[in-house]
């Protein structure tokens, strides 16, 4: 296969690329690697699309931090040649990242570049408050712009009813009502979402049945729901970058049984938009929001303009956020003194070589 070592913005332009990609581009060009973006990857190599097409390529060791290793929706610079590489990966422009699923003080990237994050509810019952949080806390700390779906609205017992619940639950975000079966909302959901998209949602909520809807074609496999759950299998396997029909790019994930937040203190702010606009009318700029005098979050859930289990949900992100934090912090305080023990051995080793002749 032959590479074309000056690729134009058009030749990528489906899966993203644009002109400011192309300009900071250009010393790994003259370097003699092509861009390329990551569709999936794999223990040691990925798949990559490059202007001449798909192309599979080795990877590097896996790095110490989980956060610097490649992603689909990763941009690259790869080496072609008879074993193409992966030489260095481009700065991410936004990242869907939680904390690892080994609970270790390392984050883990579940998306990378995304532009619109669609937290994908199942309209068949009632949604859970602290998972749709959380997930909308992941999306908005991402960079990404959230979207609710509520899917499968046609077998929905009350779908008004939950779309206003969806609606207190996600201030700022749009909130759509789907049915792949009827088409309703598939069009409005499809003009908002651009740019590359990232399905979240857990198993059994319909991101692949919605997926096939927006691809216009039965692309990603299905499997049936539990009926005594409503779980589904996890019949994404793997995450993976396709074209839209329309433009843009989809990112598919498989279904998320548990998503710890990573750092996510503008996402929680984000997520919990009106208790941060409350907060601001406290009495006291450090109100704890419990007991204190003039505490305006407690005032709105005495009338009841906000719920005692909202403001428990904030709470409960927060302290997981602050713990997630400290645990990061603990490690780079542990790595940074085995940093130095190291030198200090390698002086020792020095200093007795030295002695010995």
């Amino acid at each position: 296969m032959s590479h074309n070592t000056s690729a134009h913005p058009g030749d990528l332009a489906s899966f993203g690329w644009d002109e400011t990609l192309d300009q900071s581009f250009s010393e790994h060009r003259s370097a003699g690697l092509i861009p390329a973006r990551v569709i999936g990857v794999d223990r040691g190599s990925c798949d990559v699309i490059t202007a001449d097409g798909p192309m599979r390529v080795g990877t590097s060791a896996t790095p110490a931090d989980p956060l610097e290793a490649p992603c689909t929706g990763d941009w690259a610079a790869v080496r072609p040649g008879a074993d193409p590489r992966l030489a260095v990966l481009l700065p991410r422009r936004s990242a869907i990242v939680r904390s690892s699923a080994s609970r270790s003080s390392h984050g883990q990237v579940l998306a990378a570049n995304v532009d619109t994050a669609a937290v994908v509810v199942p309209a068949v019952e009632r949604p859970n408050p602290g998972q749709v949080e959380r997930l909308l806390a992941l999306a908005w700390e991402s960079g990404a712009v959230p979207v609710v779906v509520a899917t499968k609205v046609d077998q929905a017992e009350d779908p008004e009813r939950l779309i206003a619940e969806l609606a207190l639950l996600a201030p700022g975000a749009e909130i759509v009502a789907t049915s792949v079966v009827t088409g309703e909302g598939i069009d409005r959901l499809s003009g908002l979402l651009t740019g590359t998209i990232v399905l979240l949602g857990r198993s059994g909520a319909g991101k692949s049945t919605l997926a096939n809807a927006l691809l216009g074609a039965d692309r990603l496999a299905t499997g049936a729901v539990r009926e005594q759950d409503g779980k589904g299998r996890h019949t994404t396997v793997r995450r993976e970058l396709i074209p839209l029909p329309g433009g843009g790019v989809l990112i598919d994930t498989p279904g998320l049984r548990g998503v710890g937040l990573f750092d996510a203190d503008k996402g929680l702010e984000r997520a919990f938009a009106e208790i941060e606009e409350l907060a601001r009318g406290c009495r006291f700029a450090d109100c704890g929001h419990d007991t204190e005098p003039g505490c305006a979050v407690q005032a709105a859930i005495a009338a009841g303009g906000l719920s005692t289990r909202r403001l428990d949900s904030y709470r409960k992100l927060q302290r997981e956020n602050s713990w997630a934090a400290s645990r990061t912090d603990a490690r780079l305080r542990a790595e940074r003194d085995d940093h130095k023990k190291a030198i200090t051995r390698h002086l020792r080793a020095t200093y007795r070589f030295r002695g010995r002749k």
